[in-house]
C-alpha cells in the first residue's frame, strides 16, 4: 500500500474535488474513506507507469531514478514535498526516456562486409546477445569480431539505453578500431562511433560506440562503480590476459547480478576459451572462423650457441628468410622482433640489400599516430612491417602474405623473491606462434617462416602465462581497495594469483604506507586518485611535505612514460655528447628536470617545427616528450584537485630526493666493501649500477634507483646518491631496529648488548655496543642477577658473594660425590633470593654496590645465603668414610677428585699419581673405588653376570648389601 498522505495530493491539485452533486460528500466518514482509496489507487497507478518507463530509460539514469522511486513507494518522503517529488520525477523520466527514444530513432544504418566470416554468423551472435547476459565469441585473425560485433549489438538494440563500449589492450588498436567502425557506419570519428584514449577522448554524448584502451576502462570504475554508461562491453583480446583483463573480467563477474539490463561480449582468438566459459557460468562460445586462405609453416632453425652469436645470427636468417620468402611471389612480409632495438637493427639490415621499392615500415606501441598509421595506407611494391607482438593479436595489417617469426618476445616478469621486475627476452607459446602465423593468409595463400625448429616448438608451453601470474600486484589490490571490491584473495579472477605475489603486493603498500593489516590508510586513498604507480605517486604524496611538489611532479611523470632520451645504435656516442648537456653528477632523477626545463624554453622561442628539430638535433623523442607533458599536465590537474600548493621556492637537493625516496625504500643500495663496482640491495640482492648512469664512475656510497632490471645482471638504473641518515626519518617503522646479543660484561660490570638498524636487512647504522639496561631495564636486570650474581660472574671483593660462593662450591663438591643432582638448589631459588631483595631498578653492579654499602649498614648479612636455603637436604650420607679425600696405596697418599658429568672423560672419582710413582702402583686397590660408591659397583658386576647365573642374584641391591657386609676391601683384586 502506498504510504504518501493525501492531504498534500489534493493542496498540489493532484485531485479536484467536486461541487455538490457530482462529487463527494466531504462531511461524510464513508464519502472519506472512498476518497482515500481513490488516491492510493491514482498514485500506486501513476507510479506503476513509471515503474514500466523506467525500463526504457537511459541506464546512466536508472540507478538513480529507481532510488527516488522506491523512496516514494514507500513513503519516505515528507508530506509537504511528496507530491511535488513524484511531479518531478515523472519529469525526469520523462526527460530520459525522450533521450532514449531518439537514440533509438537515430541508430545508424547497419552493413556488413560479406567476405568477413563472421558476417555470415551475425545472426547466431544476435540471439546469443538477446538469449544471455554472457557471450563468448572466439574467432582466428581476420574473422571480422573486433570490428563487426559492435554492429550487431547495435542491430540486436544495444547502444540504445547507454553505450556499447568496446575494449582494447592498446591505444593504436582504439584508434584505429573506432576509424574502421566509423568508416563502415559512414560516420566520423566522434559523431556515432568515438575513441577514448590516455590524454584524447573523440567522443559525444550521443555516440553509440566507444573503443577505448582496458586501462581507460577501469579509470572511469572509480568515477562509475556500476558502469551505468553502458549498456553493453566488448572486452576484445580476452586471450593476450593482461593484467588489465584479467582484472576487469573478475570486476564484471560481480557486476552482471547487480547489472541484469547489461550484456557482456568476450571476444578472443581460439586460446582456452573454456576458461572464459566457465568463468561466466558456462557461457554459450560462438566460433568463428578466420583464415580464408591456408598458410604453409616453413621452420627455419638458428644454429646459435650463445645469446650474443644469437643476435648476429638472427639478423641474417631474417635477410634469408625475407630473400626466401620473396622468391614465392609478391607480397606483404610481417617481421616480429621483440622490441624497438631489434626493429631498428632489422631495418638497417634490410636496408642495405634490397631495392628502393621496398618499404621498410616500424610498429609499435610507441610510434606517433601518424607513422602507426602508414601501415594501413595503401601502397606500391613490397612493404615490410617490423613489429613487436603489438601485431600478434592487436592489430590486422592488411596485405600481409609472409610472416617470419623469430619466435621471441620481451616478457615482462616480477620475481617476488627479489622484488625485481625482469624484462627478459623468451620464446614465445606454442599458442603465441598460432597467432602470428595467422596474420598471414588473409589476400592468398601465406607462408610463415618460423626461425626455430619444429621440436623447440612442441616443447613450448601451450599457453602464455598470465600477466596477473608475473606482475607485481600492489596497483590491483590497491585499486580494489579503493573501490571496495573486499580481499583480493577472494576476488573472482580468471585465474587466481599466486599467494606469494599478493603477500608481496600487500608488502609494498604497507612499505608506501597504502595499508595497514590489509586496511586502506588515509594515504592509501590519495594514492589511489593518482593514476600511477603505486611508488611513484607515494613521491609524489612525500613531495608535498618536503616542499619539492613541482620538481617531484616533473620527475614523477618522466618515470611514467619511456625514457624521451635516444641512443641510436649507430649514433650512440654522439647521442651520449648532446645528453651531457642535461646531466647531473649526483642524481639521474634530476637530468629529466634539467631536460624538462631545457625543452620549455626552446618550446617559448621556437615554432612547432624547429622545436621537433631542435629535439631530433639532440637525440629526444619529440613523441615521448608530448607523452611527459600529458602526463604531467594530468597531474597537476589532480593535485590542484586535491588542493595542494606547488612550491613557490626552488626545492634543494636534499628536498627532492627525499621525497623520492618514500616511493624507492625498496630500491636503496648500499656499495659492497668486497667488490667497489657492486652494490648490495634490500634483502641481500646484489646489483650493479647502470653504465648508462652519470653515478657510474662515481659510486657513493648509498644510493636509490628508480627501477632493477635483470638482463644478463641485476642493473639499477636511474640513479641518485644519497645520504644514510635520510633513511631513518623517511622509512619509520618500516626500520628494524635490533639489540642482540644482551650479555654480562665483567669489565664493564652491565649488562651490554649490540644496537642494529636495518632497512630490508640492510644495514643503515653500523653495529654499536650500547648499556643493554637503558634500552630494557627489566631484561637486563634479569640477565644481571642471573650470569653476574647466580653464575658467579661478577667480579667484586664484596663479602657476601665471596661467602655464597664458597658455599655453593662446597655444596657441588658433596653433589659430586653421591654423584646426584639433588643437593645443591636449582638456580631458580638462588635467583629468587637476589630477586626478592635486590630493587628493581638495579641491573648492572655499579648501581648494585651503591645500594648495597647502604643497605648493609642496617644488616650487614642482608645477601648472605645460608647453607639450609642451597641445600634441598643434609646430604647425611656423604661422609668422609665414604667419600675420602685422600687414597693410600703402596705407602702414597693420592689426591681424590669427585665429578658427577656423565659422559665426560673425568666423570666419577680420579685419582691424582705422581709420575714417577706410576709404575710402583697395583691396580688391584683401586678395583674397590671408595666405601661410597662400592656398593653401586656390586650391584653393577652383579647385572653383568651370565643370564644362568644372573637369576640366582635376585634382586641383585640386597646381595649386593650382603655381598659388601662379607667383604673387606684391601689390596686383593674385588
Amino acid at each position: 500500500m502506498c504510504c504518501l498522505r493525501f492531504s498534500s495530493l489534493i493542496s498540489a491539485g493532484w485531485v479536484r474535488l467536486e461541487a455538490a452533486g457530482g462529487g463527494v460528500a466531504c462531511g461524510s466518514a464513508a464519502a472519506l474513506k472512498t476518497l482515500i482509496n481513490f488516491l492510493e489507487k491514482t498514485v500506486q497507478k501513476r507510479l506503476k507507469a513509471l515503474a514500466a518507463e523506467l525500463e526504457h530509460c537511459m541506464s546512466a539514469d536508472r540507478h538513480r531514478l529507481r532510488r527516488q522511486w522506491q523512496r516514494l513507494r514507500k513513503g519516505t518522503q515528507d508530506d509537504s514535498r511528496a507530491a511535488s517529488e513524484l511531479d518531478r520525477l515523472a519529469q525526469r523520466v520523462a526527460a530520459s526516456r525522450a533521450r532514449y527514444l531518439a537514440r533509438q530513432a537515430n541508430i545508424p544504418a547497419v552493413s556488413y562486409p560479406e567476405e568477413l566470416p563472421v558476417s555470415a554468423r551475425r545472426d547466431e551472435i544476435k540471439k546469443a546477445i538477446l538469449a544471455h547476459q554472457v557471450v563468448i565469441v572466439a574467432g582466428e585473425t581476420g574473422s571480422g569480431k573486433t570490428t563487426q560485433l559492435p554492429k550487431i549489438c547495435l542491430e540486436a538494440g544495444r547502444g540504445v539505453a547507454g553505450l556499447i563500449g568496446h575494449t582494447q589492450p592498446r591505444r593504436l588498436a582504439a584508434r584505429s578500431v573506432a576509424a574502421r567502425i566509423a568508416e563502415e557506419l559512414k560516420s566520423e570519428i566522434g559523431q556515432a562511433v568515438g575513441f577514448k584514449v590516455r590524454f584524447s577522448d573523440h567522443t559525444r554524448p550521443d555516440s553509440y560506440i566507444k573503443l577505448m584502451t582496458d586501462g581507460i576502462l577501469l579509470a572511469e570504475s572509480q568515477g562509475d562503480r556500476f558502469l551505468n554508461q553502458y549498456d553493453t562491453l566488448i572486452i576484445d583480446e580476452a586471450h593476450e590476459r593482461s593484467l588489465n583483463i584479467d582484472f576487469l573480467l573478475g570486476y564484471l563477474k560481480q557486476l552482471l547480478a547487480k547489472r541484469p539490463d547489461f550484456k557482456l561480449i568476450i571476444t578472443s582468438a581460439t586460446i582456452d576459451t573454456e576458461r572464459f566459459a566457465n568463468h561466466f557460468g558456462e557461457a554459450p562460445i560462438i566460433e568463428v572462423s578466420g583464415r580464408t586462405y591456408p598458410v604453409e609453416t616453413h621452420y627455419r632453425p638458428l644454429l646459435a650457441d650463445d645469446e650474443e652469436s644469437q643476435d648476429r645470427d638472427l639478423q641474417q636468417a631474417i635477410l634469408d628468410a625475407v630473400d626466401e620468402a620473396a622468391s614465392h611471389g609478391q607480397g606483404d612480409m610481417l617481421i616480429f622482433l621483440p622490441g624497438e632495438r631489434e626493429i631498428r637493427e632489422t631495418a638497417e639490415s634490410l636496408r642495405k640489400p634490397h631495392p628502393p621499392h621496398t618499404e621498410i615500415l616500424p610498429l609499435y606501441a610507441r610510434l606517433s599516430a601518424a607513422e602507426q598509421n602508414r601501415v594501413f595506407q595503401p601502397h606500391r611494391g613490397r612493404r615490410i612491417v617490423l613489429t613487436t607482438n603489438v601485431a600478434e593479436t592487436s592489430l590486422t595489417v592488411p596485405g600481409i602474405r609472409y610472416v617470419i617469426d623469430p619466435g621471441l618476445v620481451r616478457m615482462s616478469r616480477y620475481s617476488h623473491r627479489t622484488k625485481v621486475q625482469r624484462l627478459p627476452i623468451e620464446k614465445i607459446s606454442q599458442a603465441s606462434a598460432n597467432q602470428r602465423a595467422g596474420r598471414c593468409g588473409r589476400v592468398g595463400p601465406g607462408v610463415c617462416f618460423r626461425l626455430y625448429s619444429e621440436a623447440d616448438f612442441l616443447s613450448r608451453p601451450e599457453f602464455t602465462d598470465p600477466e596477473i601470474k608475473r606482475s607485481n600486484l600492489a596497483a590491483v589490490i590497491l585499486q580494489m581497495k579503493a573501490l571496495g571490491l573486499g580481499d583480493v584473495e577472494r576476488f573472482p579472477f580468471v585465474e587466481a594469483p599466486d599467494a606469494k605475489m599478493i603477500t608481496d603486493g600487500y608488502k609494498l603498500l604497507e612499505e608506501l604506507g597504502a595499508v595497514v593489516g590489509k586496511q586502506l590508510t588515509d594515504t592509501g586513498r590519495q594514492l589511489a586518485r593518482l593514476p600511477l604507480d603505486p611508488r611513484v605517486a607515494r613521491m609524489i604524496l612525500a613531495a608535498r611535505e618536503e616542499g619539492s611538489l613541482a620538481e617531484v611532479l616533473i620527475i614523477a611523470s618522466a618515470l611514467s612514460v619511456q625514457d624521451p632520451r635516444e641512443r641510436p645504435v649507430e649514433k650512440q656516442q654522439a647521442a651520449d655528447e648532446k645528453h651531457k648537456a642535461f646531466k647531473d653528477e649526483l642524481s639521474d632523477f634530476l637530468a629529466y628536470l634539467n631536460l624538462w626545463r631545457e625543452y620549455h624554453e626552446q618550446k617559448r622561442h621556437l615554432s612547432h617545427n624547429k622545436l621537433r628539430k631542435w629535439c631530433q638535433a639532440n637525440f629526444i623523442s619529440f613523441m615521448r616528450m608530448r607523452d611527459w607533458h600529458d602526463i604531467h599536465s594530468q597531474l597537476l590537474g589532480l593535485v590542484k584537485e586535491m588542493r595542494w600548493h606547488l612550491n613557490e621556492q626552488a626545492a634543494d637537493f636534499a628536498a627532492i630526493h627525499r621525497a623520492l625516496l618514500a616511493g624507492l625504500l625498496g630500491n636503496v643500495a648500499n656499495r659492497s666493501v668486497a667488490k667497489e663496482q657492486d652494490y648490495i640491495g634490500a634483502r641481500g640482492i646484489k646489483l650493479h649500477a647502470f653504465p648508462g648512469s652519470a653515478l657510474f664512475k662515481k659510486k657513493p656510497k648509498w644510493i636509490i634507483a628508480a627501477e632493477l632490471v635483470e638482463t644478463t645482471r641485476l642493473y639499477a638504473r636511474t640513479l641518485a646518491r644519497i645520504e644514510p641518515e635520510w633513511i631513518e626519518p623517511v622509512a619509520g617503522e618500516l626500520l628494524k631496529r635490533s639489540h642482540y646479543d644482551p650479555h654480562w660484561e665483567k669489565r664493564a660490570g652491565a649488562v651490554m648488548a649490540y644496537e642494529r638498524t636495518t632497512l630490508y636487512g640492510l644495514i643503515v647504522n653500523p653495529k654499536r655496543r650500547v648499556n643493554y639496561g637503558r634500552i630494557n631495564p627489566e631484561e637486563a636486570r634479569e640477565i644481571f642477577v642471573r650470569q653476574a650474581l647466580v653464575a658467579g660472574e661478577y667480579r667484586s671483593e664484596a663479602g657476601f658473594f665471596k661467602h655464597n660462593q664458597a658455599l655453593v662450591a662446597e655444596i657441588e663438591e658433596l653433589e659430586a660425590k653421591a654423584r646426584r643432582r639433588d643437593v645443591l638448589v636449582d638456580d631458580e631459588v638462588i635467583y629468587a633470593f637476589y630477586d626478592k631483595l635486590i630493587p628493581h631498578d638495579i641491573c648492572e653492579g655499579r648501581r648494585l654496590d651503591k645500594w648495597r654499602k647502604s643497605a648493609e649498614r642496617k644488616n650487614p648479612k642482608l645477601l648472605y645465603i645460608d647453607r639450609d636455603t642451597l641445600m634441598r637436604h643434609s646430604a647425611g650420607s656423604v661422609s668422609t668414610a665414604q667419600f675420602p679425600p685422600t687414597l693410600k696405596s703402596q705407602g702414597l697418599t693420592l689426591r681424590l677428585d669427585y665429578k658427577f658429568e656423565p659422559g665426560d672423560p673425568e666423570d666419577g672419582v680420579t685419582v691424582t699419581v705422581p709420575l714417577p710413582a706410576l709404575n710402583l702402583l697395583k691396580p688391584q686397590p683401586f678395583e674397590w673405588l671408595v666405601p661410597g660408591l662400592l656398593h653401586d659397583k656390586l650391584v653393577f658386576l652383579i647385572k653383568s653376570l651370565p643370564k644362568a647365573l644372573r637369576r640366582n642374584f635376585v634382586p641383585a641391591p640386597n646381595f649386593a648389601d650382603a655381598c659388601l657386609a662379607a667383604l673387606v676391601p684391601g689390596e686383593a683384586p674385588l
